[in-house]
């Protein structure tokens, strides 16, 4: 699971296969931290949310990830998450989501999602991933006060504006070492947020 707190990016959402996961996993971005990188309030690009121990090559450890799926028969994948407790309004500045306990309604998603028999089974595909059908998550004594849709909206001028950006780091960071699945991936989302 990913953790996230840009505005265009969703509260929940399930990769749609191995090789997206592994590209979900290499486009995350954070807030740098002082413990990390001595200073904070700083947005960076932080793969697998593991860029200060990084250990050998980037390219090679996105290899490392998607090789797994070659040993199918030998191990059970996982399904791969990404969720955004964070996102905040953007007319009040306050977080969309109430977070702490109330988090457990996201995890019973993700533990349902794991045992689903087909793909969409509780989960719609979107541009960035399958995302919980409308009352897919319990919202049950939370009030009216929980905008799903402000949690889910896809705004595609900031995907775009994400494309353009993750781009450009994969070539600056990772260059001729990025596997070719993983551009795939960056291709097949550019294609999807396309106007």
């Amino acid at each position: 699971m990913y953790l996230s707190f840009f505005p265009g990016v969703p509260l929940v959402y399930e990769s749609f296969n191995w090789r997206h996961g592994v590209f979900v996993g290499a486009a995350m971005r954070s807030e740098s931290t002082a413990a990390a990188e001595h200073k904070g309030k700083v947005i960076m690009h932080d793969p697998f949310a593991m860029r200060p121990f990084f250990g050998y090559n980037f390219g090679d450890y996105l290899a490392h990830w998607l090789s797994m799926e070659t040993r199918k028969g030998q191990t059970q994948l996982p399904k791969i998450f990404h969720v955004n407790w964070f996102r905040k309004d953007q007319k009040t500045g306050s977080f969309l989501w109430p977070g702490f306990g109330e988090n457990a309604r996201v995890l019973e998603w993700i533990f349902k999602r794991c045992g689903c028999t087909s793909e969409d089974e509780a989960a719609t595909k979107s541009i960035v991933g399958w995302i919980p059908q409308n009352g897919a998550i319990n919202t049950e004594g939370l009030g009216g006060n929980i905008d799903m849709g402000a949690l889910f909206d896809l705004p595609k001028p900031f995907w775009q504006k994400e494309t353009r950006e993750l781009r450009t780091y994969l070539t600056q960071q990772v260059g001729a070492d990025l596997p070719a699945q993983v551009e795939g991936e960056l291709r097949a989302l550019e294609e999807r947020v396309r106007d």
